[in-house]
């Protein structure tokens, strides 16, 4: 015999005793875990203590892996994807502008998560519920969201459907699109998705087909409400996705003082949920690891995790300056070398699917769009003024919303025809408050 063949059997029965062994012990009752005499203590959801690894399809440089495997995508998508991820950073550059020039209050770019948000909106039901974060128009943008309704939410003006002037920019909502409205306050939505995904799993209508897809940033995953969500989903159970944008900072603090774990996704284990961490820069990664999550999680009817790795090249928001903790150079040099719409460009060039030509007139003729929404929505009026007290209370109003409403007529009817701060406010509302000072 072999000393390969006698290597081999030895290894064998060595194993083969060692199962008995295990097997001898028994189980802790009501559970899987075997006893052991052996006394040893873990730090990894990886027997060997290795970190997560992270699913990836393209290389930097838009060259698929050895062995990954593409999803379907045919050259028309391919170039809804790209003309998405130009149409994002071009809102976001104008908006941007716009909040410095006084003109809108607020806002938050997606610079740098181009593809994990466009990536996970087409690995998505069009119906499937989205509870978003701060950074996901994009979601929006793929379902059919238009620039001036985009545009309208973030100047609350007469067109703005989902909020009618009534929330902070960038706060989007929209009943026909499946997108809840967004909420101010950090990982609320997180729990109440994992409510929505038990109402689907309730409904006979969209049992089986739809989920609840919920977005949130590293941090936001340092909040109670993370947990809360998680436990819901894994026990109850229910059909919810979750979306982790791991992107580096949650406003100043880097993910290396949030968590000293192995990154988010080493929580989805402890929950008893599917997890995968995926290269959020590789929108052919994202698209392929959200499909396959979202199919696990509507046939499951569980909770799914997602961690998707990416990084925010734009300060938090425009009441942040990231430059003050991070190195300038530091976000120069992940521009240069971790682009993902570069990446996906790369890709699509490399098959004959788009050419320089091409990618400088779409983003001329996005810039002119965007550009010409803009015109256009900074001459609309608001909403009129009473709307403020309308959409609060289904059934009868309330006592308390009557007498707020005449409270501000008899105060329009004193101040607002001659005390000028409050003439020029009114005249920025369609019919200039008349529909409450002729009350």
């Amino acid at each position: 015999m072999s000393l390969w063949n006698r290597t081999f059997i030895t290894i064998g029965s060595r194993s083969r005793r060692s199962a008995s062994q295990a097997l001898a012990y028994g189980h802790l009752p009501n559970s899987q875990s075997q006893f052991t005499p052996k006394l040893k203590f873990f730090n990894s959801v990886n027997s060997d203590g290795s970190q997560i690894p992270t699913y990836r399809v393209l290389d930097g440089v838009g060259i698929p892996l050895e062995g990954a495997e593409l999803p379907k995508i045919d050259e028309d998508l391919a170039r809804k994807l790209y003309e998405k991820m130009l149409l994002l950073p071009t809102l976001d550059t104008l908006l941007n502008n716009v909040q410095r020039q006084g003109k809108i209050s607020f806002y938050m770019t997606s610079h740098g998560e181009e593809a994990t948000i466009i990536g996970s909106a087409v690995a998505l039901a069009p119906d499937d519920e989205v509870l978003g974060q701060y950074r996901e128009m994009g979601v929006l943008l793929w379902r059919g969201f238009s620039i001036d309704a985009a545009m309208a939410q973030c100047f609350g003006n007469e067109e703005d459907a989902a909020t009618k002037g009534r929330q902070m920019p960038v706060h989007f909502g929209s009943p026909k699109y499946h997108f809840h409205t967004i909420s101010s306050p950090l990982a609320t939505q997180i729990p109440q998705a994992a409510g929505v995904g038990y109402a689907i799993k309730r409904d006979p209508r969209r049992r089986g087909k739809n989920c609840a897809a919920v977005f949130f940033g590293e941090g936001a995953a340092s909040e109670g409400d993370f947990h809360a969500g998680m436990l819901l989903a894994s026990t109850i159970p229910s059909p919810t996705l979750f979306i982790a944008r791991n992107n580096g900072f949650a406003i100043s603090t880097p993910s290396s003082e949030q968590y000293y774990g192995d990154g988010i996704a080493a929580r989805g284990a402890g929950y008893g949920i599917d997890t995968i961490r995926v290269d959020g820069n590789d929108i052919l990664a994202v698209m392929s690891a959200v499909s396959e999550a979202r199919r696990r999680c509507v046939e499951g009817g569980r909770g799914v995790l997602v961690e998707a790795m990416t990084y925010r090249v734009g300060h938090h928001s425009t009441s942040d300056d990231s430059f003050a903790y991070r190195p300038r150079q530091e976000v120069e040099d992940r521009k240069r070398v971790d682009n993902p719409i570069a990446r996906f460009r790369f890709f699509m060039e490399s098959r004959g699917w788009w050419s320089k030509e091409e990618d400088d007139a779409t983003k001329e003729r996005l810039k002119q769009d965007v550009m010409a929404t803009f015109k256009r929505t900074e001459k609309l009026k608001r909403h009129e003024l009473k709307q403020l007290f309308e959409d609060v209370y289904g059934g009868d109003e309330p006592w308390n919303i009557a007498e707020q409403r005449e409270e501000l007529s008899r105060l329009l009817r004193k101040y607002g025809a001659d005390w000028k701060p409050w003439k020029q406010e009114l005249d920025k509302f369609r019919g200039g408050g008349k529909e409450l000072i002729d009350k």
